[in-house]
């Protein structure tokens, strides 16, 4: 076949060259944005009528949006008086039951759940969802990697999977009453699913870990290649992550950002940021971050680092 010099002209044009200088490192030249630090009210969970709220940062991001970062999609969902359908195009869905109890249907099977329940949903999980009472939900999808990639789900990777409140927390109460749990620097429990045993997460891109912050105590600095999406499940004033991009010499975190919690609400946690949780109240805490690190797990890139 002879390629005419129109048709050569025509697929050069996209053709770019950079020195390794130049594009090595596109975050620090400013091509690439970095994710911000922001963090949602609940205040959307006391209004009235079933309602879904996209924790939309695809500006700041500079890609399409909705999009909370560039893999993940947090949302906050209302279920009140009316029934509500959820859809997106993505892999893997996952819906905690903040407070509430109502019913969902999707996937041909019907769910009932009530507050810190979570539901997990496969590609083409759309959902209808119906609540005795108001219902609030956080919803976390991978659509915005989808959209990235160019792609659409073409299989189901995993059944949908239903993870009751009592079965996290009488786990959780295992782990913390455990001599391990007393030394460990994170007591909490990590949910999995049987279809990915090398990763041992929720799917085979999300993870997600119910975690307690016990009262008085300070969980010391950590960081990880993934984004978190932390929802803080129940919280008293007086709980607070720290999150920074340096340690000090004594293994704090250099000039932190402090992001106050308050139940019901959400906050991101930039990937690579070091990061501290503190309960200087006198009860427990509990929360739930939300990560793409199935897929950093699966590529060798989730890298967790613990200060000394």
């Amino acid at each position: 076949m002879v390629i005419s010099t129109t048709q050569r002209r025509a697929s050069s044009e996209q053709a770019q060259f950079f020195s390794y200088g130049e594009a090595a490192n596109p975050i620090r030249s400013g091509l690439t944005s970095v994710v911000p630090y922001r963090s949602f009210s609940p205040r959307f969970f006391e209004e009235s009528g079933s309602a879904v709220l996209p924790l939309d940062l695809s500006a700041e991001l500079n890609c399409d949006g909705p999009a909370t970062g560039p893999s993940l999609c947090a949302n906050f969902v209302r279920v009140h008086d009316t029934e509500l359908r959820t859809a997106a195009v993505a892999t893997s869905q996952l819906f905690f039951v903040a407070d509430g109890e109502g019913e969902t249907e999707a996937c041909g099977e019907h769910f009932s759940w009530s507050k810190g329940d979570m539901l997990v949903l496969p590609a083409g999980g759309d959902a209808i969802h119906t609540s005795r009472g108001k219902g609030a939900l956080y919803w976390v999808h991978d659509a915005p990697l989808l959209r990235h990639l160019g792609v659409t789900p073409s299989e189901s990777r995993f059944e949908p999977t239903f993870y009751s409140h009592l079965d996290s927390q009488g786990r959780l109460a295992e782990i913390a009453a455990s001599p391990s749990g007393a030394r460990a620097n994170r007591v909490s429990v990590l949910l999995g699913n049987a279809a990915f045993p090398q990763t041992r997460t929720v799917t085979h891109t999300l993870w997600a870990m119910l975690g307690i912050l016990p009262a008085g105590q300070e969980q010391k600095p950590h960081r990880h290649q993934s984004i978190a999406l932390d929802f803080a499940v129940g919280c008293e004033p007086g709980c607070y992550t720290l999150i920074g991009t340096e340690l000090d010499d004594q293994g704090g975190i250099r000039n932190p950002h402090r992001e106050d919690w308050v139940a019901g609400a959400a906050f991101v946690t930039p990937p690579g940021y070091w990061h501290s949780h503190h309960n200087e109240s006198g009860a427990d805490a509990y929360v739930l971050p939300i990560q793409d690190a199935g897929l950093h797990t699966y590529l060798r890139t989730l890298d967790i680092l613990f200060s000394n």
